[in-house]
């Protein structure tokens, strides 16, 4: 039994919700450091008040992953149940995020609205590896491509928009302007608008039928049951392994509390380290005392035993997002310091920088729109290796050419660097999960697709730990080296694109 072949617009429909799933992520990447800092924060204290967000990811996506593999509604399927509850709760965040009174406020609704678009996001990569045959997976991830294109270029303009129909673009010390406030309640119901579409709009799969397209797919991930002696060498192997994590933890803990180091540091070493070996050691005492039966070591086995593919793809995605994660985070501040020569939350200048900024952001998201068919046609003549590594690297070169740019009337600093980013970020929506859901077994498409979503996550912890740290100590405080740094990151990950070795070759 095979998957049938969709027609266009059942691809349409199940990919419109990215519509409204990026609708919320870009009103949250373009103006969440501009609410920090009008509610307050210094530009070095920027990346620990974003850490909630890939922290949440981290979290979030394997357990919703994990869980949706395992659910079937007789109405709304498999995956539509997560999207449907996300979209609620994340719409709700939208509407309050802009009224946030205070700092601190703002960085716990930003957690709260980061983990609910996550729960609407993860099941849907799995969804189109769910319902796609693999010749149309690059095709699907394409128009889901297309969408969050579109949807973030909206966004993007949203308070560009309003300010020229008369909304306020400014307000008093502490206050978020009405035309930011306005613009995350018009995301807010379009998120959950286009989410309705794609839940009573589409199908999928009942798990018999996926079982049976499982049965007749071949993949290098290993789905035989294992004998307890084998829990029992993997569970002291994790031990191990644990114990050493946990140590490093500890020793560069420590160094960063001798050496009076940034404290955000404290989010890679206790974070990242710390809890990377307390996980490790929990999983192998459970698998040597004979406790393998339940979702905790599960996914910790799962994550060990991932297919070489995914392994391959996720040195790639470190290095993408790391980059990405830089001009999230960096972009508001650089282009106001370096461009427009403005700190002050409350003048014109640094507000008319910050729209920029989001003429920026919505430029590459237009572009990204605009390219994502083409990338499948170029895939097809050359491979989709060679096409994610062409995009990156022009994506690199784009972030790093912002720092050449010195004239805020010039037109090329809202369309130059974005032209390269805009390609980038179309392949890396698109072609790694294409390559990705071909070797992924059926039965654990939803936990998989979370799990590489740590691929995109740990850089973004290690960039929040990291580069107010580098920024601070390095570059004397100016954030557009940040975005130079982002820049030959992604140059990397094109590199490292070119040693994966793709199931298909187009």
């Amino acid at each position: 039994m095979k998957k049938r072949t969709l027609g266009f617009w059942e691809i349409w429909n199940m990919s419109f919700g990215f519509l409204g799933i990026q609708m919320g992520f870009a009103l949250q990447n373009a103006n969440v450091s501009r609410i920090f800092q009008t509610l307050g924060a210094e530009i070095e204290d920027i990346p620990i008040l974003w850490v909630a967000a890939p922290l949440t990811g981290l979290i979030v996506q394997p357990i919703i992953g994990y869980f949706s593999d395992r659910t079937w509604h007789s109405k709304l399927g498999r995956r539509r149940p997560y999207f449907l509850v996300g979209a609620i709760l994340a719409s709700l965040a939208l509407f309050i995020m802009p009224n946030s009174p205070v700092l601190w406020f703002a960085a716990g609704m930003l957690w709260i609205m980061d983990a609910s678009i996550n729960v609407s996001m993860e099941p849907f990569r799995a969804f189109v590896g769910d319902n796609l045959p693999d010749h149309q997976a690059t095709k699907g991830f394409a128009m889901q491509s297309f969408f969050i294109g579109i949807g973030a270029y909206v966004a993007s303009k949203l308070p560009n928009i309003l300010t020229y129909y008369g909304v306020s673009n400014t307000a008093p010390e502490g206050i978020i302007p009405d035309s930011v406030k306005y613009s995350f309640y018009i995301g807010g119901a379009v998120f959950l608008i286009a989410v309705l579409w794609t839940v009573l709009k589409s199908k999928e799969y009942s798990p018999e039928e996926m079982e049976a397209f499982e049965s007749n797919e071949s993949n290098d991930f290993e789905l035989e049951d294992k004998p307890q002696s084998w829990f029992t060498s993997n569970g002291k192997i994790h031990v191990r392994n644990g114990f050493i994590v946990l140590l490093i933890g500890v020793i560069c803990t420590y160094l960063v509390y001798r050496f009076d180091l940034k404290k955000d540091l404290y989010v890679l070493t206790l974070g990242l380290l710390g809890l990377g070996g307390l996980a490790l050691i929990i999983s192998g005492f459970m698998q040597k005392g004979g406790n393998n039966n339940n979702g905790f070591v599960t996914i910790m086995n799962d994550f060990q035993n991932m297919p070489s593919v995914m392994k391959q793809l996720a040195w790639v995605q470190f290095f993408s997002w790391f980059a990405l994660f830089s001009m999230w985070i960096y972009m508001t501040p650089a282009v106001t310091e370096h461009i427009y020569n403005s700190v002050d939350t409350t003048s014109v200048a640094y507000n008319n920088g910050a729209n920029r900024v989001n003429n920026m952001f919505a430029n590459y998201n237009i572009i990204a729109a605009a390219v994502a068919f083409l990338l499948p046609l170029l895939a097809k003549k050359t491979s989709r290796k060679f096409t994610h590594f062409l995009a990156l690297v022009l994506g690199g070169l784009g972030l790093m050419s912002i720092y050449f740019i010195s004239n805020p009337t010039a037109l090329n600093l809202e369309w130059l660097p974005m032209i390269g980013v805009g390609i980038a970020w179309a392949s890396i929506l698109s072609i790694p999960y294409a390559m990705l859901s071909g070797v992924l077994p059926a039965s654990k498409m939803g936990y998989y697709m979370g799990v590489f979503n740590f691929f995109i996550v740990i850089p973004q912890l290690v960039a929040a730990s990291i580069l107010g740290f580098m920024v601070s100590k390095f570059f004397n405080n100016e954030p557009v080296y940040a975005l130079f740094v982002g820049g030959v990151s992604m140059i990397f990950a094109g590199l490292l694109t070119l040693r994966v070795h793709d199931k298909v070759s187009n």
